[in-house]
């Protein structure tokens, strides 16, 4: 199987390249990604803990889905095609806002990413993929706050970057 490539970018975003995903992870090179958030009628966000397998925060919790676009992919075609890849449906998703994170793993790995937040809305339960999640569940969003208060090493590094900076842009 081909390597995944990653899209590098500057800091406007602008393409520059494109590199294996795993070396611009241990470069620590910036490139473009997307983060998913679905929320529901009951104002939940659809979390999903990491698979145990991933090669960087294995068992974390985060976002409904996040991944990098590819070649010639929109965030929202990118984002449409990880939701549908990772949580088993589609739905409209919205982009908010976007961000550049650089945050370094014991593994040696860096994500150095140009970040596009994408928001949708779903009322159903997700069909998982047990390669990609290992569990998911639905949870209020002001319990969320809370909870990474209380437990920050439960979730991403990026979710916590994410909800603490831009709240505003996913919950509007």
């Amino acid at each position: 199987m081909e390597e995944e490539m990653v899209i590098l970018v500057n800091e406007r975003d602008e393409q520059i390249g494109l590199m294996p995903k795993m070396e611009a992870h241990e470069k620590a090179l910036l490139h473009r990604a997307f983060s998913v958030f679905i929320l529901n009628e009951k104002e939940e966000m659809l979390l999903q803990q990491r698979s145990l397998d991933k090669y960087h925060s294995p068992g974390l919790w985060t976002n409904t889905c996040c991944s990098h676009q590819r070649e010639g992919e929109t965030s929202i075609e990118a984002g449409t095609r990880r939701l549908r890849e990772e949580m088993g449906f589609t739905t409209e998703l919205t982009e908010t806002t976007s961000f550049i994170y650089k945050a370094v793993f014991d593994n040696g790995l860096t994500e150095h990413e140009f970040d596009h937040v994408l928001v949708g809305s779903y009322n159903e339960e997700p069909v998982i993929n047990p390669e990609e999640v290992n569990d998911w569940k639905w949870m209020p969003i002001q319990e969320i706050r809370e909870d990474i208060r209380i437990n920050p090493g439960i979730y991403t590094a990026w979710f916590k970057i994410i909800f603490e900076k831009f709240y505003e842009h996913i919950v509007s």
